[in-house]
């Protein structure tokens, strides 16, 4: 599907309201309140379709002050994120630039929430992770300032080596399944020798407990998985300090597809505004990337920034699509 219009008019808005509908959250904003109209007191997303050859009718309402609802096929769900366990949405955006050009928390958090989509099973252990770190830290201001004795460290200590470890592995399983088609369709879309490397070793309790006087003087762990770092680099080149912002738009296109790939049912894929900055060469190319991979919604001004002919095309003018 393509939606073209002319800037501001609606698009990314339409985009924005398909990912809440499907996700139950914005890919722009974690304000609830600033996904209502303004004046209004409540704002309703609809979502009809098939998922996996099976019916699917989802609505997300949000009401002022209150927490969002979900309901799929008349069912409401636990919370409106649940709808991430039953529709997969990938969201390309101009602000996603960042996962590549950002600091090192940037793409841990992106790489954690892949780790999360592909291995459902794991999904926990990113916070849980955090969690035990946020008592260990809380421990180490407490022995700083005399409030308790280092011994109160010693179990936090445990639970971040076992986690943080636990971690680290899965995190580079996700690379070691992300790589192989991440390189592909950067090749393919002229981004030569496409690389994911990960920066950082396991801790293990053993070098926690070496640097405690150190954690303590400064009430703070420092060393672990939340400190550690994910480089995409075309050949030797860090992409984040060498790379041009269109091939900073590549490695994030390809990241997509790569996750795209290994997800058991094709995701929906939102696109916006991804072909302003791509030559016409790699237009074709991404078309035809994307032709076979479940139903993909991209943005652009004009019809004709699409080389490729789209099975629906939306016209978007202020207040209305078409």
């Amino acid at each position: 599907m393509l939606v073209t219009g002319p800037n501001g008019v609606g698009k990314t808005n339409l985009l924005e309201s398909l990912h809440l509908g499907t996700q139950g959250f914005s890919p722009r904003s974690r304000t609830d309140a600033q996904l209502i109209r303004f004046g209004e007191q409540a704002a309703r997303v609809a979502v009809t379709g098939h998922a996996a050859s099976r019916p699917v009718d989802i609505t997300v309402t949000l009401r002022a002050g209150q927490a969002k609802e979900a309901r799929l096929n008349g069912a409401r769900l636990p919370s409106a994120e649940a709808l991430r366990r039953e529709v997969s949405t990938l969201v390309f955006t101009p602000d996603r630039l960042s996962i590549v050009k950002g600091g090192p928390a940037v793409r841990r958090a992106y790489f954690d929430r892949v780790l999360s989509r592909l291995q459902p099973a794991r999904a926990g252990l990113p916070q849980a992770y955090l969690s035990a770190l946020a008592q260990r830290n809380a421990a180490l201001r407490r022995a700083q300032l005399g409030l308790s004795d280092r011994s109160s460290v010693e179990p936090w200590t445990e639970k971040v080596a076992v986690l943080g470890r636990e971690l680290v592995e899965q995190r580079l399983a996700t690379l070691a399944s992300l790589s192989g088609g991440f390189s592909e369709y950067a090749g393919a879309l002229g981004l030569t020798d496409a690389i994911l490397d990960y920066q950082g070793d396991a801790p293990s309790r053993v070098e926690l407990e070496s640097r405690l006087d150190r954690d303590v003087e400064r009430g703070t762990t420092g060393a672990g998985p939340h400190l550690h770092d994910v480089v995409v680099a075309s050949g030797s080149r860090d992409l984040r300090q060498y790379g041009s912002q269109g091939e900073q738009r590549l490695a994030v296109l390809s990241l997509l597809l790569a996750e795209a790939s290994l997800l058991a049912a094709p995701p929906l894929l939102l696109l916006d505004d991804v072909l302003s900055e791509l030559d016409p060469d790699r237009r074709r190319i991404l078309a035809g990337l994307v032709d076979d991979r479940g139903q993909t919604v991209i943005t652009a001004t004009h019809a004709s920034a699409l080389p490729a002919t789209p099975a629906q095309i939306v016209e978007v003018e202020p207040g209305t699509a078409r």
